[in-house]
């Protein structure tokens, strides 16, 4: 048979048609889904009425959400090591910002007892304290973190009998001493990952780790926390893993994943695809840990700390992606952010503040989003009938007719919520 060559014009259309095809699959991934407004109003709406007399001016004000709009809070906020002014804007700015948190490390036991025996609690205390006095829930990160490069060596040294009975006294003490305060906890960070524990002492170790959490506080809702679901990657084992711990009747309250490990950018498919998964197991699903930029990019792999106006423009727009994405989706009830401020975030370029507490182009985009388009605001005159009926966001409202005041929750269980101000 002869060599042939195809012609250079049928072979510089085969390039085109390969970079066209690309090009399509690309937009796909990084493109919203028909219909994500839509969802959103279905999933995150319900009806508010208010009874009053014919032609009273109805005020609807809404001060909250019921969806989760959280950060991690560090360390150094809690043990009150952080310079006053930072401090200050720290408060200032989180409250503005955030309605939830998580402890960034505080609960973490390598960071609570790096030594055997000496147990330093005045983060954790600081934090609470804190959360406690601005109603925000708090969730415990976390009662215990498999990896083999974060089990302090003290426990290593141990032998299986010991370490099973240190695991058991972590537990319940942690949960004792915190009774009631946490929200949830994860309970064994990242088993997908690694799971020094369960290689030690066996497959049932993570039962016993909730049963000892529930020796402390019988309440004690506990999540699991993984990484690299949303991207697809390690879907497949977190969903098989789920459905080995619910076999065994490990009492997992939720399902948590960590939303950091794209780049400068995410597939929305993916993400998708992954939260519809992982809702077949009837669980409330929390986006744990987020950050855009995420860890696969260039400002964490090459501490990129500075972005370019466009780099900024990118960075808002795929944050406010991400939100609407798990926003719309109905398994979702919340988002935590790892880390707001650049002087206290492991990926600066993340964050909604420079060092300096400047708000990045993000900032304005996340507070637009959540205070503004995801927000219920409205005034209305009352008809012949009285009833003024408003389609709003799950949360919590003040409700003003004629100048009584009342406060009123509109939460998803119920969908809707009646106030009769007539009075």
């Amino acid at each position: 048979m002869k060599n042939s060559k195809l012609p250079i014009n049928i072979i510089s259309l085969g390039f085109f048609l390969l970079l066209l095809f690309q090009s399509t699959i690309l937009s796909v991934a990084f493109a919203q889904y028909d219909g994500i407004d839509q969802d959103i109003v279905k999933y995150r709406k319900g009806t508010l009425t208010i009874k009053a007399k014919p032609g009273d001016k109805v005020e609807v004000e809404q001060l909250s959400h019921e969806f989760w709009f959280g950060c991690a809070i560090s360390n150094q906020f809690g043990t009150g090591s952080m310079p006053e002014n930072d401090r200050k804007q720290y408060e200032e700015n989180f409250l503005k910002n955030f309605n939830s948190a998580v402890t960034e490390n505080a609960v973490k036991w390598g960071s609570m007892e790096p030594q055997k025996g000496q147990v330093n609690y005045a983060a954790v205390d600081g934090i609470l304290n804190w959360t406690e006095k601005n109603h925000i829930p708090l969730r415990g990160h976390n009662l215990f973190w498999g990896i083999p490069k974060f089990v302090q060596p003290w426990l290593k040294e141990m032998d299986d009998q010991e370490l099973r009975q240190t695991l058991q006294n972590r537990a319940e003490t942690v949960t004792k001493r915190y009774k009631g305060r946490f929200v949830e906890y994860d309970l064994n960070n990242e088993m997908v990952h690694g799971n020094y524990y369960e290689d030690r002492l066996g497959p049932e170790i993570t039962k016993l780790m909730a049963q000892w959490a529930h020796n402390g506080d019988p309440d004690a809702k506990l999540f699991l926390n993984d990484y690299d679901i949303l991207t697809g990657n390690k879907l497949p084992e977190y969903m098989t893993q789920i459905r080995k711990l619910l076999k065994q009747d490990v009492p997992i309250a939720g399902i948590g994943v960590q939303g950091h490990l794209h780049a400068d950018t995410f597939d929305r498919s993916e993400l998708r695809k992954a939260l519809d998964s992982l809702a077949i197991f009837k669980l409330p699903i929390r986006i744990t840990e987020f950050n855009m930029p995420g860890q696969r990019s260039k400002y964490l792999t090459e501490k990129v700390l500075v972005m370019t106006p466009e780099e900024e423009a990118l960075k808002a727009k795929e944050l406010t992606d991400y939100y609407r994405v798990c926003f719309a989706h109905p398994a979702v009830e919340g988002m935590i952010m790892w880390g707001f401020w650049a002087g206290a975030n492991w990926i600066p370029a993340s964050s909604l503040y420079r060092k300096d507490w400047s708000p990045t182009p993000a900032a304005d985009a996340y507070q637009n989003l959540i205070f503004r388009e995801w927000w219920t605001k409205e005034t209305q005159t009352a008809g012949k009938d009285g009833v003024v009926s408003v389609p709003a966001f799950y949360g919590k409202y003040r409700v003003t007719v004629k100048g009584k005041t009342k406060e009123i929750l509109l939460n998803k269980k119920e969908g809707k919520v009646t106030v009769d101000l007539r009075k």
